[in-house]
């Protein structure tokens, strides 16, 4: 199927419901379309994917890196990523680190292609090895569920002490299904401390949805993006096929109480009325229904499929990192008196290089916010 002509503002794709924004992200993610699976295979190749998991490698993770280093690396880019992912039962196939794994691995992707541009992004230890969970995940043995209200005090500590130390832009890139708690940390931070700089979650499936399309609407999969199935066990033979075991992949249906149409897939491909997690009650809990730990088609999954999505977030994680840096270079951030209701002579000696002369911790900002720390 040919391109047809797009409305103005809009870039056109070989299908007739898919249009690009025609900027510099819709043009990025119409070249991952339309790039051919050699050139999928090189851009993979210049990320290192794949490679082993780096929690444990010198240099890096923020953690990880001796002292000095961390703060001349700060110097030349001053972004960090916070991987955040969960404890959660993905089917006997699969390990139950899977989403703190996919979201470390490609984060680390990000890390190894900017440091051989000569300014690598900051990366910090997944602060979530477990974390916060729907309702309907409750009593899932090797599912892990730590309250919501622990998770989000949890990020806001963690959000402040790099603050503090310097890392003032801060992305927190997310492979589980609590999105809502992690915007709610984003926004209690904020009430709470009224600190200039960039704060952003991505739920990274969702950045990039166009890939998880099937077939019938010009992608390459055969089912819709929900839970260990297709989409995530590829992802996972991609990334780190030593963990993952085809003999126990198993295919299942959930059960539904209403008809299809109301709410959305994991990564909102219908923009139908409320997306998965806005309800409860319309279908059975997963240990009724699918206490496999599998929703969907596991055993349709492979590493040959998950490669463009992949693809198409380490370009959009390096363009992110791109654009901020280019709206703020290293050591800046967004003016204190027009996204705070501190005054820039309050904020000086707190936005200095950590224990350079006239620096104070952050610790010692008088409060100002409404957020509440309970």
């Amino acid at each position: 199927m040919s391109e047809r002509e797009a409305p103005k503002g809009w870039l056109a794709t070989d299908q007739p419901d898919l249009f690009f924004e025609d900027n510099a992200i819709g043009r990025m993610k119409k070249e991952i379309w339309e790039a051919s699976d050699e050139e999928i295979d090189a851009i993979l190749a210049e990320y290192g994917i794949p490679s082993p998991v780096e929690w444990g490698k010198p240099g890096s993770y923020i953690q990880t890196t001796v002292r000095w280093q961390v703060e001349e690396n700060r110097k030349k880019n001053d972004i960090v990523l916070i991987p955040v992912g969960c404890t959660e039962l993905h089917g006997r196939h699969l390990v139950s680190a899977s989403d703190t794994l996919y979201v470390s691995q490609i984060c680390e992707a990000v890390r190894r292609y900017t440091a051989k541009r000569g300014a690598p992004v900051n990366l910090a230890l997944p602060p979530l090895m477990y974390g916060a969970h729907p309702y309907h995940h409750l009593g899932m043995p090797g599912t892990v569920v730590i309250r919501e209200n622990v998770v989000r005090e949890l990020m806001i500590d963690v959000m402040l002490g790099l603050w503090n130390d310097g890392f003032r832009k801060q992305i927190i890139v997310n492979n589980h299904g609590q999105l809502w708690v992690l915007e709610s940390a984003v926004q209690q931070f904020q009430k709470r401390y009224q600190l200039p700089g960039i704060f952003r979650v991505i739920d990274w499936h969702r950045a990039v949805r166009e890939f998880f399309r099937t077939k019938e609407r010009g992608g390459k999969w055969e089912t819709d993006f929900v839970h260990a199935d297709e989409a995530e066990t590829s992802i996972g033979l991609l990334l780190h096929p030593e963990m993952v075991d085809m003999r126990y992949a198993v295919d299942t249906e959930g059960k539904s109480y209403l008809p299809d149409g109301h709410f959305d897939k994991s990564v909102d491909p219908f923009g139908r009325p409320s997306r998965w997690s806005e309800g409860e009650g319309h279908f059975a809990i997963e240990i009724a229904a699918t206490p496999e730990g599998v929703v969907g088609k596991a055993t349709r999954g492979s590493a040959e499929k998950a490669k463009r999505p992949v693809a198409a977030i380490l370009r959009y994680l390096t363009l992110l990192n791109d654009h901020i840096l280019e709206a703020f270079p290293p050591g800046t951030v967004p003016p204190v008196e027009e996204v705070t209701l501190r005054t820039a002579e309050e904020m000086e000696p707190y936005l200095r290089e950590p224990l350079s002369p006239g620096w104070k911790p952050v610790y010692a900002l008088p409060r100002i916010g409404q957020g509440s720390e309970l």
